[in-house]
């Protein structure tokens, strides 16, 4: 426990420190971020604030990470692949939405070739794993269930999934950090709780406790009014962490309960397009569900506030689901 605290405040420390370096140096090279004309009204003001800041929490996991743990396990070195190789699609994104002056960064099937790939190799090395496998654990009983061949397509959609999911819940200062950080702070206590007879796992809470802490310095520049956005850059690197810790620990499935908000954010887009598509009507105001309450009246730092406060009911029946 002391060495997961220690890593939650060097990675706290590391993004307050990088914070008054990189938000300079993003606005003199005008790493400005491109607002979507059909996004709300509200937001236009925010066009040019500083965006790729996601980098400076993956910066901090990463060295936070190598730094305090006493022994570099292989699902340290995976986990740390997936969060790093989704923050690289993110900035490749994010770097061509700059130079074009516009919210057009990668294509969709550039993007998921990248994503496929980062997760294959995550699928592979689970399934490989004396320690892992190709089961599952089921919320709410004591069952494993085992996908035998199915299990590396299976991961490989939940991966790309949940890493989407969480980038259509980045569009309000601060929601995807709180919301992550919050199922941040579950997955480190069951990290710790499941590793402590378990080394290969229990190291996997260090890593936790340097993405709960690195957000935790992040929110000081990207809560309501953001001085940072993190851009595709953070938002996929965030995916990719939650979804790795999930895959590792074999509850891929306990994200749909502790990540019941990224979960709402895209079956509202999902139902939003299919409704317009075969009634020409909306369900809602505007899709993502964030930009629904936004258009019915809510301010930003009262949906973010809600929002966090549903992730924290929801993380603690993630408890409940978990048989320890």
């Amino acid at each position: 426990m002391e060495i997961t605290i220690l890593a939650t405040v060097c990675a706290f420390l590391v993004v307050i420190f990088l914070g008054p370096i990189t938000i300079p140096t993003l606005k003199r090279f005008k790493f400005g971020q491109s607002i979507r004309e059909e996004g709300p009204q509200s937001h236009m003001k925010k066009a040019g604030t500083p965006t790729m800041g996601g980098i400076m929490f993956i910066i901090a996991i990463v060295v936070t990470t190598m730094v305090v743990s006493r022994k570099m396990t292989g699902t340290l070195w995976v986990v740390l692949l997936t969060t790093a190789g989704y923050g690289v699609i993110g900035l490749l994104d994010d770097g061509l939405k700059i130079v074009r002056r516009r919210n057009l960064g990668l294509r969709a099937y550039q993007k998921l070739i990248g994503q496929i790939t980062f997760a294959f190799i995550l699928a592979y090395f689970a399934y490989n794993s004396k320690d892992i496998g190709s089961t599952i654990h089921i919320p709410f009983t004591d069952v494993y269930f085992d996908l035998g061949i199915w299990y590396i397509p299976f991961i490989i959609f939940f991966i790309v999934g949940t890493t989407n999911a969480v980038n259509l819940t980045d569009g309000l200062d601060g929601l995807a950090s709180s919301i992550t950080l919050i199922v941040g702070v579950f997955f480190a206590v069951v990290t710790y709780l499941i590793g402590t007879d378990n080394e290969s796992i229990g190291s996997l809470s260090i890593f936790c406790g340097a993405l709960v802490g690195s957000l935790l310095g992040f929110l000081k520049y990207n809560s309501y009014p953001a001085q940072v956005f993190m851009g595709d850059t953070g938002s996929l690197a965030l995916g990719g962490a939650i979804s790795a810790i999930a895959v590792l620990l074999k509850m891929p499935l306990i994200v749909v309960i502790v990540g019941g908000i990224y979960v709402m954010e895209t079956l509202s887009v999902i139902i939003q397009v299919t409704s317009f598509k075969l009634t020409g009507k909306r369900v809602f105001k505007m899709s993502p569900l964030h930009h629904h309450f936004e258009q019915i009246g809510w301010h930003e730092t009262k949906v973010v506030a809600w929002f966090s406060i549903l992730t924290a009911i929801f993380c603690l029946i993630g408890f409940l689901a978990i048989s320890f």
